[in-house]
């Protein structure tokens, strides 16, 4: 991009400014210090055109809606539409958080996310002996059919795009969703939304598996195949980097493994003779936005053009829409600091407009005090209007990718993309993403970074306002929390029993060995499934026959 006489003349201006910062510091040796990003890359004291001399803005950058989709995956970005803002919620039951998704509706969001408990991520209903305690904690508890019939009461699945946050039982319930549509008169080729359905950093990083990997990645190729033509607006996996990273991955690590896990399930699924062109179009992603604001910028740019060349080079995917990365975001959940949460609103602030000047093309900001409880109505709120002022009041939405060219940016996601590249060529010479995580090399890569990462803070090289400078008296009696009721478990048992006194159990018996003979052969699991869902067998009984044919899969710890 630039001429060999520009940048030498560069290079003499530059070293002429070096020479007098080296006056500036023979006076000050203690602004020696070194800096990096929040991932660890080192960074110059100041960028030029030396650090991009080798961009090629075809090769390298392209238009918006173009190969390598490095500045955003549509021609118009968000001067055509905002992206989908969403916020995380779910907890106690599904008539509470019903209330709360029609409050957000009624407040501006255009997309709803699910929280599920811990019973329902891990396949027990909430009667079960291991939901004990759990229940409705961290999300809503989901058991049938009808607890889903509840969830959405008067929202029309129509209209309203869902996205889930279910991994090791992403079957059923999609299945309970698509049943929730037919009953509202919406077909499932109408449904849109996306389920996270993402195994692999299960393993990992995040720990809400059930089953060993192999039957774990046909649910999940089976899911492919069955949304391919029956719900075809369906995202049907969303590779999430955002665990990556709150298990302490850097950032450059988020987008390897995450990129990584994307590719052993394009490998899994044309391993069954399914087309990349087609499944590929329904992949997503889920990011993390975390505080360090230019390297953020930097990694979702880099992630998408890393991600175009993988499906292009690698599966030699030629339809642009399976090229595309797409991604979720949500803001760092591990930022957020139970000291002082006010500050909190201020870090969510610089990850959404990261975030959006990476070019999301959906966004979940989290809530003040979500360091400290589920969040409240008002602080919820406080974070929807967060997505809202940066959409409608800060301006950057008025251009696309408007801090393409800058040396630092340039630079930064260059760096990003070539590390990452590098991570998934070790990982491919161990035998691919399934190897690395049964060898352990992913967790200990995570682990080591997370122990650098708290060193750092704990011996202030790293400030985190308000926790290790910056600290104040606070009264904790001042603090309104959202608690969830220790009854609903009761509550959830109360009406499990009445469910399975009121259904058609022969019905029901027979649905579920009609699962147990699609996971003992090779046929979809999806259609048994639905029918069992369709008929009020639960989610712990569909997960315990899946259990009993495939096995639980155990962790192997790595120290």
């Amino acid at each position: 991009m630039f001429e060999e006489k520009e940048l030498q003349a560069i290079a003499e201006k530059r070293g002429q400014y070096e020479a007098a910062v080296e006056k500036a510091l023979a006076k000050n040796p203690e602004m020696r210090k070194e800096f990096t990003t929040g991932g660890g890359i080192p960074l110059k004291r100041v960028y030029t055109p030396e650090d991009v001399k080798d961009l090629d803005y075809n090769r390298d950058l392209g238009f918006p809606g173009a190969f390598p989709y490095t500045r955003g995956v549509q021609p118009t970005m968000y001067r055509g539409r905002f992206w989908t803002m969403r916020q995380y919620a779910g907890f106690a039951t599904a008539e509470e958080s019903n209330a709360r998704y029609r409050y957000l509706l009624s407040q501006g969001t255009t997309g709803l996310s699910v929280a599920f408990d811990l019973p329902t991520q891990i396949g027990y209903d909430s009667d079960h002996p291991m939901a004990q305690g759990e229940v409705g904690k961290v999300g809503v508890a989901i058991d049938s059919l009808a607890d889903m019939e509840i969830l959405f009461d008067q929202i029309p699945l129509d209209k309203v795009s869902t996205s889930m946050t279910i991994n090791a039982p992403a079957s059923v319930l999609l299945a309970m969703y698509i049943a929730v549509g037919e009953k509202q008169g919406v077909p499932s080729t109408e449904l849109s939304g996306t389920i996270q359905n993402d195994i692999l950093k299960e393993y990992i990083a995040r720990g809400t598996y059930i089953f060993p990997p192999k039957p774990s990645m046909r649910l999940i190729t089976d899911i492919f195949e069955f949304c391919s033509t029956h719900v075809p607006k369906w995202n049907t996996i969303s590779i999430s980097g955002y665990h990556i990273r709150e298990a302490g991955s850097t950032a450059i690590q988020e987008v390897a493994f995450t990129l990584a896990d994307g590719i052993a399930y394009v490998e899994a699924a044309v391993k069954k003779g399914q087309d990349p062109n087609v499944f590929g179009k329904r992949l997503s992603f889920f990011f993390n936005a975390h505080n360090d604001f230019l390297e953020e910028v930097a990694k979702f740019r880099a992630a998408r053009r890393l991600w175009a060349k993988i499906m292009r080079d690698r599966f030699g995917v030629t339809d642009k829409s399976a090229q595309m990365l797409r991604f979720h975001t949500q803001t760092a959940g591990s930022t957020l600091t139970a000291q002082q949460p006010e500050n909190n609103i201020v870090r969510v602030a610089i990850q959404t407009l990261a975030a959006v000047l990476g070019g999301t093309q959906s966004l979940h900001t989290n809530s003040l005090d979500e360091a400290l409880a589920l969040p409240t109505e008002k602080s919820v709120r406080i974070a929807l209007r967060t997505q809202q002022i940066v959409a409608y009041e800060s301006g950057v939405t008025q251009t696309i990718d408007p801090l393409a060219g800058s040396y630092v940016i340039e630079a930064l996601t260059n760096q990003i993309e070539e590390g990452a590249a590098e991570y998934i060529r070790k990982i491919d010479e161990m035998g691919g993403m399934l190897v690395a995580i049964e060898k352990g090399y992913v967790q200990q890569q995570i682990q080591d970074a997370a122990y650098e990462y708290q060193k750092a803070v704990e011996s202030g090289d790293r400030v985190v306002v308000g926790v290790n400078r910056f600290q104040i008296e606070e009264d904790a009696s001042e603090r309104t929390l959202l608690k969830v009721d220790p009854v609903v478990g009761e509550m959830q048992a109360k009406k499990l029993a009445k469910l399975k006194e009121s259904r058609d159990n022969l019905k029901v018996k027979a649905c579920l060995e009609d699962v147990r003979k699609a996971a003992q052969g090779e046929e979809n699991l999806m259609p048994p499934i639905i029918e069992a869902v369709r008929n009020y067998a639960t989610e712990g009984e569909i997960c315990g026959v899946l259990r009993e044919v495939f096995g639980e899969y155990r962790e192997n710890v790595v120290l």
